[in-house]
Parts: structure tokens; C-alpha cells; sequence
């Protein structure tokens, strides 16, 4: 089992409950080199996977600051971590996941929030991963640009959260988890009818459901482009239209247009 640890608390839970749950498990720390000390974060995961018997590996990626920098730095490390590579995700992290894509107007896929697949910890708090560590006596990195509010899951975790709990008088990141998780089994139901669909198929994708037609079109998208995540509801809708016949073309998002010919749909890349 291979687990992406960047020396926080929640991937060095990740780290031993995996190997308490009798795992074979290498541990992968990936230098982004963004700061000063990023160097003495690898040893403190080395220290830590040699006390509990665990594989270790560093990798190190080049990202350079500035826009986007959350998006870059994440695509520069899933490059470098073999695939079902797991990660410390926790409860907290799924709530600000969705309120940062209920601000994007994703649609339904957002509202699912991480996929639960390659992260177990999703059932976990990050207090109890901060105190896990602690009661093992582990050294943990704490890092700075967490409280970088130039990041918008910053400032959902630091200012929108609390406000959200202030009023509604308790704690809601649990709600909004349910809430993930019930409308991540409503996209799965959605999903399977959209496999079905010829989604080049102009006809086809505007004579079936909105909402199987939506998912299809998103599912097509990250199966041609690449990406991790699709276009957001408008972006979602203008495809739709092209499908329907209102229009030929449109542009969707990252360079990409979408062009109906025949009858038939696809996408094309822009420099």
C-alpha cells in the first residue's frame, strides 16, 4: 500500500493506521521546494516511516508560486505518485472541498465532494488525527500555507466554517459530509445510465434526461482532456445547447471548444 505522506497529522495517521492494519506500506513524501525548510519535512517522514517499519521514498517536483497555486502544486504531485496512491484526506477536508465547489457551480459531481476510494480517513476528524500523533509522540509538520489567505480553502476553513457553525449553533462539516455522501450515491445511480450514452452522438445526448446527458458530457470531458474535474454548470449547459441544436459551437473552458458537425460532437483544443 503505498500512502502520500507530506508529514501533516492526518498523512502520518494514514501511515500507521496502515500499517496497524497489517499493510505493507511504502511512504512517499513529495518536495514541492516552495519553502526554505522544505528539505528537513522529507526527514522528519523518514524518521517517522523508519520507527514504524515502513518503506520511504522522496520525490521532488518543481512548482513555482504564484496563480493557481494550490491547482499546480496538486497536479505536480498526483504526476509523481503511482496510481491508487492513498492520502490523509479527512472529514474536514471533504466538508471545504464541497463549500469550495458549491462556489464554483460544479453541479452535482462537486456537491459529492473526494472521492472516497483512495482516502480512508474520510471518516475522521482532524483533531483526532492531530491527537493520534500526539499520543504517539510523533513529530508533525505544520505547514505555513495553511494559513495563506490568498487560498480560498483557507479562508473556508478559517472565516466560512466558523460563521456557518456560529450560526446554525453547532458543528456542521458532519452535515455536510452526509450530505456528500448522499448525493455521491445519487451520481453513481446518474453515472451508470450516462455510460450508456453515445455522448458524440448530438441526437442521442439531447434526447435523453438533463441529468444523464449532464453526466455524460462531464465523464466525456475528463476522458478527453485529462482533467481531474469538468467545467462548471454553465459551461455544462453551453455544451448541452450545442448538443440541442442551438448553436454549432461554443467555447468551455482552458482553451477547449466544444464543435457540432454532422451531427456529431467533439472537442478541440485551442492554443
Amino acid at each position: 500500500m503505498v500512502c502520500a505522506v507530506s508529514g501533516g497529522a492526518d498523512s502520518m495517521t494514514l501511515m500507521v493506521l496502515a500499517v496497524a492494519a497489517g499493510c505493507s506500506v511504502t511512504a512517499i513524501h513529495v518536495d514541492h521546494g516552495l519553502r526554505d525548510a522544505s528539505h528537513t519535512e522529507a526527514a522528519l517522514v523518514r524518521a517517522a516511516a523508519e520507527r514504524f517499519g515502513v518503506c520511504f521514498e522522496s520525490e521532488t517536483v518543481e512548482v513555482a508560486d504564484g496563480p493557481n497555486l494550490e491547482a499546480r502544486a496538486r497536479i505536480a504531485r498526483y504526476g509523481v505518485l503511482p496510481d491508487g496512491a492513498l492520502t490523509g484526506h479527512t472529514a474536514d477536508d471533504q466538508a471545504e472541498t464541497v463549500l469550495m465547489f458549491l462556489m464554483r457551480g460544479v453541479g452535482p459531481s462537486g456537491l459529492s465532494g473526494i472521492d472516497p476510494a483512495t482516502r480512508p480517513l474520510l471518516g475522521l476528524r482532524a483533531t483526532e488525527t492531530r491527537a493520534f500523533c500526539a499520543a504517539l509522540g510523533l513529530d508533525v509538520v505544520n505547514d505555513p500555507s495553511n494559513e495563506d489567505r490568498r487560498f480560498v480553502r483557507n479562508r473556508i476553513r478559517s472565516e466560512l466554517l466558523p460563521l456557518m457553525n456560529d450560526i446554525a449553533g453547532r458543528d456542521v462539516s458532519p452535515l455536510i459530509v452526509r450530505t456528500a455522501d448522499r448525493q455521491r450515491e445519487l451520481v453513481c445511480a446518474i453515472d451508470d445510465l450516462a455510460a450508456e450514452v453515445d455522448v458524440t452522438d448530438a441526437r442521442t445526448l439531447a434526447s435523453v434526461d438533463r441529468a444523464v446527458a449532464s453526466a455524460a458530457v462531464r465523464a466525456w470531458w475528463r476522458s478527453e482532456t485529462g482533467e481531474a474535474y469538468a467545467p462548471d454548470s454553465a459551461a455544462i449547459s453551453r455544451m448541452l445547447d450545442v448538443a440541442a441544436g442551438r448553436g454549432t459551437a461554443t467555447d468551455v473552458v482552458d482553451g477547449w471548444r466544444l464543435i457540432r458537425t454532422n451531427q456529431r460532437l467533439r472537442l478541440e483544443r485551442f492554443v
